[in-house]
């Protein structure tokens, strides 16, 4: 059975983080519905780039569960999903029932008004890391405690994605995806070699 994968953004999210994820998921077979909180389904990036969500938010949680929740950073969207109620729930409640949940960015900052972040090593852009929990904090491009996976920004997107890849669907998937993409994945702590 084909993985299920949220991802909500509204306006101001950041482009690259974003779509990176829904494409390397895609390619991997996973199924990503990219849901924007707003009714208006055309969704403007921090960018100025244009995306058509391919739901709304509400209806895409009617259409839940999901394996992975993913939020992406940028501003004002970082913010937005912090204050977005549904968000909040949505991030508890899959985390809950043994779901991952994974943001990148300033988007750590959504997890942790949920509350999920108490104990758990995690990273997250430099701006906002005052924000977060520092006890167990890192720079580490990308960091996975327990069923939580956190990225930097955009510049980590495409390992971020390949983390994701490999956590749903295997080391093997990555391996196949990236036949096509071509990331280098040779470093120490790249996705592939876990």
């Amino acid at each position: 059975m084909s993985k299920r994968v949220l991802v909500p953004i509204s306006r101001g999210f950041e482009e690259i983080e974003a779509l990176c994820v829904v494409d390397i998921l895609r390619r991997a077979g996973v199924e990503v519905v990219l849901a924007c909180l707003e009714e208006e389904r055309t969704v403007m990036g921090r960018s100025g780039i244009q995306v058509i969500a391919d739901q709304t938010l509400s209806a895409a949680l009617a259409a839940g569960p999901y394996d992975l929740v993913v939020l992406p950073g940028g501003l004002p969207n970082a913010h937005t999903l912090c204050d977005d109620e549904r968000v909040i729930a949505c991030v508890q409640g899959h985390l809950a029932a043994g779901a991952w949940v994974a943001a990148i960015c300033a988007a750590p900052l959504a997890l942790q008004r949920a509350g999920v972040l108490e104990g758990l090593r995690l990273t997250s852009h430099p701006s906002v890391r005052d924000q977060l929990p520092g006890e167990r904090y890192s720079e580490d491009r990308v960091v996975v405690d327990g069923r939580v996976v956190t990225s930097r920004a955009a510049g980590t997107a495409l390992e971020f994605a390949f983390t994701l890849v490999r956590l749903l669907v295997g080391a093997e998937a990555v391996l196949l995806v990236n036949a096509g993409v071509l990331a280098d994945l040779g470093r120490g702590d790249a996705p592939g070699g876990r």
